[in-house]
Formats: structure tokens, sequence, C-alpha cells
């Protein structure tokens, strides 16, 4: 999984397939790239080729010798056990938006299956049927995206509020802000009792956001038919959120912000200086954090969304930054434990489209087979199959 792999995305659905065909496969972190060794089968073979991945038959004297390697405790090396394919969901509308979803395409492209959910599967409690779950480009506070701004005429905007409001009214609730909030408090539960939670984008802050405003109206009249409470700040509970505290939320409906969480509007990066960097970690002793960073280079490409990076000042003090910006002082994939679950957090849209536009074309990922920013979404979707080890820290 080096510069030598020519196709890094599509490995790890070969990983995928290998794990749901009960073969068994080890990850080897800080080896090569992050490289998956799995017992010589002709069948894995076959698909290995027929999908375009690059590998190499070892011989078992060479793999032995790579093992030894590994386990010394001299080197950041570290040998993952993985056990079975983990069971995905990705939260998304069923109605047709004009934007794409970074991690539907990967999932798609690397050929890992996955089932979508929304609204009414996660409060009907279908969430523990499954072990991973991704937060679509989404608002949890029943703004919709904040979009009415720029878009409150457009067809696909007035059509998503009808539906959202409608399925509001099936499920029993009078506004959209209070079905997303106890939506928003299932997928909390989900994660409290074993989860692992991925979200990119808005379905980063605005969960948060929506989280802390339990109980407190902050959404103006054109989104819920009522004015904002005024004193909506101060009654913010910075308790109920996973990864965001202390942050100042915005009323105003004309911005296309939430809240000062993401510095989008502040930042004053140029696309030729926009990168961010991986942190390394000691592969023995801090083993989650080193499976999320797994890539072939610690320098990735930036890329902007509605939420491109988090405010470092407003971030808990137990969360752990695992990539940032730093001329800019910014954390751009952020990682931390709720209850018996895990979450990430990763800033931005499309890894591989540097500003994606409303209405523009998904990304054609047979362009970007060796995506850097793309393999971190995949190190999540590995996680949750790895054996866990009891921390050592």
């Amino acid at each position: 999984m080096d510069e030598e792999q020519k196709n890094h995305l599509k490995a790890y659905g070969l990983t995928y397939w290998v794990l749901k065909n009960g073969l068994e496969s080890n990850w080897l972190l800080n080896y090569r790239g992050g490289s998956f060794l799995m017992n010589y089968n002709q069948n894995v073979e076959s698909e290995c080729k027929i999908r375009g991945i690059s590998y190499e038959v070892l011989a078992d004297a060479k793999a032995s010798a790579i093992l030894t390697e590994i386990s010394n405790p001299e080197v950041n090396m570290e040998i993952v056990k993985l056990e079975k394919a983990p069971k995905i969901a990705v939260y998304s509308p069923k109605n047709k938006l004009p934007w794409d979803d970074a991690v539907t395409l990967v999932l798609t492209y690397a050929e890992i299956p996955y089932d979508i959910v929304y609204d009414e599967e996660v409060l009907k409690g279908e969430l523990p049927k499954y072990d991973w779950l991704h937060l679509h480009h989404e608002d949890f506070t029943g703004q919709y995206g904040r979009f009415w701004s720029a878009f409150r005429t457009a067809p696909w905007y007035t059509e998503d509020v009808k539906l959202q409001e409608a399925t509001a009214r099936k499920l029993g609730y009078k506004k959209v802000s209070q079905m997303k909030l106890a939506v928003a408090k299932s997928i909390r539960a989900f994660c409290a009792g074993g989860g692992f939670l991925f979200a990119m984008c808005s379905g980063t802050d605005s969960f948060d956001i929506a989280l802390a405003a339990e109980g407190t109206d902050i959404c103006e009249s054109m989104f819920d038919g009522d004015g904002a409470d005024p004193n909506a700040q101060s009654k913010l509970d910075f308790n109920q959120t996973f990864a965001f505290q202390n942050f100042n939320i915005d009323l105003n409906p004309y911005n296309y912000e939430f809240s000062n969480i993401d510095v989008t509007q502040s930042r004053t990066l140029q696309q030729t200086e926009d990168f961010f960097t991986l942190f390394d970690f000691s592969a023995k002793w801090d083993i989650i954090p080193t499976i999320l960073t797994q890539n072939h280079d610690k320098v990735v490409k930036g890329f902007m969304g509605q939420t491109t990076a988090f405010r470092k000042s407003v971030l808990k003090p137990d969360v752990l930054v695992m990539g940032e910006t730093k001329i800019a002082d910014e954390a751009r994939y952020i990682h931390g434990e709720f209850g018996k679950g895990q979450w990430t957090f990763y800033g931005g849209h499309d890894p591989e489209d540097y500003q994606h536009a409303i209405g523009d074309p998904p990304t054609d990922l047979s362009l970007h087979p060796n995506s850097t920013g793309y393999r971190l979404i995949l190190n999540n979707v590995l996680f949750p199959a790895a054996k866990k080890k009891k921390q050592k820290t």
C-alpha cells in the first residue's frame, strides 16, 4: 500500500471482500503504507487481477520475516488482525439533491456494500443492526442546510423542505428541527452502545450544535414558522456534544454558516497552499489513531466544504487531532470516544474536488485510484473489522 500500489482504494474493497467470504486478513500498520497480508488463495489473486490491484505473492519465509520485523519493539509498526466485515449504513436522504457524498462515492468505487438509512429508519430503531454509520452532508439543526438565502426558490430546495416537513408530521413532530434532534440523539445512543460514527462536512458541526441546543429554538421563522430564541446562545449545553464546546452559533439566516466551529469564512489559504498533515502515532501503543491515519503520504491535499475545518479553540480537551493545517491552526481530521463507541469527524466535502459547488458532477474516482484523502475514509470503514486490543495508555 505504498507508492507501488496502482489502486489503493480498490485494495480496501478487496480486503472487505476477503473478510466477507470468511477469510482472514492482517493489517500491517506502517509497513509499506499500511499493507494488507492474507493467506494465499487463488480466488483472492483472481480478484486482485480483476480489480486492477497491485499485489505480491510471498514465500512463507518472506512473510515470516516481515512479521518478525514488525514485531520488533524498536520499530513503529504493528500487526492487527481483521476479523469480520463490518455492516455499513449511510444516513442519506432518499430524494435527489444537487450534490454527491464522498463516502458513498468511494464505497461504490471500492465495491464495499452499504445500506441507506434516513430519519424513519433511525427513529424506528434500526441502527443497532449496523457496526458503522456515516452521516451524509446533513443539517441536524432543522435549517435545511442554510441554503434558504441562495436557493429558496430552487425546485430541489422547495421539494426537500416539503419532504422533510411531511416526514416530521408522519413521525409525530411539529417541526423538522424536533425530528432532526431526535435523530441526532438516536445516533448518539448508537455510538454510546458501541457503534462507530463517521461524518464529513456539515454532518459534523450541525450534529453537535443540534445536541447542544436541545430544548432551545435556534431556527428563524423561514425554517420553522416562528422566531429563534434571542437567548439561545446562553442556553447551549456543551455537555451533550461529541467534539465541540464553547462555540458561538450564528442565528443570521442569510449566512451560509451554523457557528464559529467552522473556519471556511475566515480562512485566507489559497488552494496552492492548502494541505494538511497527518500526525504520527505509536503503532504499538496508539493503535486506533495509527489505523485511522494509514496512508502512503502524510501530507494530504486540502479541500473545502460547507464545513471545511474545525477551529481548534472550540475542541473539547479529550478530542484527538489526527490531521491539521498548521499554518492556519486548523484541525481537519479528529477522533474521539463516546460511551462504548468511537467517532471520527473529517472536514470538507470531496477530497478530490477542491471547491465542490451545488450541481457539480460527481467525482470520477477511476481518475483518482491513489487518493490520499479518500484513503482516510476507507481507514474508518475497515476500522470496526480490527480485533480490539487493550489500550496500553
